[in-house]
């Protein structure tokens, strides 16, 4: 059998359909973000990033570079091991006081991503109750889809943000099974924000455990970061609440916090826990210093927060389509994943706009999107050059601006 011909058969499937992935070659530079140093083939140049998820520029804030170069010097560069065989170092323990506190919970378990805190615990709680029915937002990550999936139990999808479908379902199942609602809480393409407390209290209606991914949401929502649940008083309603690092934070890895007896169970049954090398030292001191900055700092908070009012405020008087967004996410919709390759290339090659096209299967196809991320960095001057390119190629396309 000729392997090699057909994952190339795959391959060419995927470029015929205009999604083919590129990944931009960019060099970050502390100081200039969001400029970064483009590589490409024609040498070096500067770029402005419009897509990051660094949302407050944290992984350049010198409280967190300098925890990060006092961790290094201290407990050098790598972790040692598993959490279990050497690998608890201190900056760990301290970081998971410090989330657990973010969140209002007992305890909290840190992993070496957000997808991996997903899939893992998602798998885990659900595998361990016996017969328990998972309800799943459609619009859920796949780091989630891939977890429920993983547990292999019966599993429901209700329409996105839809209370009333929620209790539909419910309602059919098995009163006496276990239950576990999974929902999102900034979804991140579209920008849309769940009514959590109406989820919550359908959830509590019939007995369900609640799990909450708050990726896009913690550090830039609520009073000291603790995400939408925070900003909205819901914390003691939700049974697990899930975060990242590495975007609102800055840094790099993942989470949960919920009971001391939840976290207790995914430390002690989790493969994708237990088996994984730690994060290092350095990367949990980075992270801990970015938590304790913003639990009591709202100055980036808000100017992220502007800096998104401003520009949809912008490419909205502009005529462009920018879709309805409750949060910091600007989504301009494309709906052809060719032309969606083509404005981001053209905003690259001409321009110096970083901006990487959304396609299937991130979204669904016929809903191919440009998704704009505006931080507290993006200057007036910038916007003003971003809203020209957008405008131009728009024209240039022949893609109908609104009068």
């Amino acid at each position: 059998m000729d392997y090699e011909a057909i994952f190339a058969e795959r391959l060419a499937a995927v470029h015929a359909e205009g999604r083919y992935r590129v990944f931009a070659h960019l060099a970050r530079q502390v100081g200039r973000y969001p400029v970064a140093a483009a590589h490409g083939p024609d040498g070096v140049r500067d770029v402005v990033i419009w897509c990051g998820n660094d949302y407050l520029a944290m992984g350049q804030h010198p409280v967190v570079l300098d925890a990060m170069h006092a961790a290094l010097d201290r407990h050098g560069a790598g972790a040692g091991g598993t959490r279990n065989i050497s690998g608890t170092s201190h900056p760990v323990v301290l970081l998971e006081a410090e989330l657990a506190d973010l969140h209002g919970k007992e305890a909290a378990l840190v992993f070496s991503s957000g997808y991996v805190a997903n899939d893992t615990s998602l798998c885990t709680l659900a595998t361990i109750l016996p017969g328990c029915v998972v309800f799943s937002d459609e619009k859920n990550h796949a780091s989630m889809i891939q977890g429920i999936r993983n547990a292999r139990c019966e599993r429901r999808i209700f329409r996105h943000n839809d209370a009333a479908d929620l209790d539909r379902l419910l309602s059919a199942a098995d009163p006496a099974a276990p239950k576990l609602v999974a929902f999102e809480s900034v979804y991140s393409m579209d920008g849309d924000i769940a009514p959590i407390a109406d989820l919550c209290d359908v959830a509590e209606r019939h007995g369900a455990m609640t799990y909450l991914d708050e990726v896009h949401a913690v550090g830039l929502y609520g009073p000291r970061g603790g995400g939408v649940a925070e900003a909205r008083g819901l914390l003691d309603r939700l049974t697990v609440i899930n975060g990242t690092l590495a975007k609102g934070f800055g840094v790099v890895g993942g989470y949960i916090a919920a009971s001391a007896t939840i976290i207790d169970l995914v430390r002690s049954y989790a493969p994708g826990f237990i088996f994984t090398t730690a994060i290092p030292p350095a990367t949990a001191a980075g992270a801990l210093a970015s938590v304790r900055h913003l639990k009591t700092s709202g100055v980036e908070r808000a100017a992220m927060q502007e800096r998104s009012a401003t520009l949809k405020r912008r490419l909205t008087h502009a005529g462009l389509p920018v879709m309805p967004s409750e949060s910091h996410i600007v989504p301009l919709l494309v709906g052809d994943p060719v032309r969606c390759k083509a404005i981001t290339d053209t905003l690259m090659d001409e321009f110096g706009l970083y901006v990487q096209p959304i396609n299937y299967p991130t979204v669904p196809r016929g809903t191919e999107r440009l998704r704009l991320t505006p931080g507290p960095m993006h200057t007036d001057a910038m916007m003003d050059d971003l809203e020209a390119a957008l405008t131009t190629i728009w024209r240039r396309l022949e893609m109908p601006l609104a009068a």
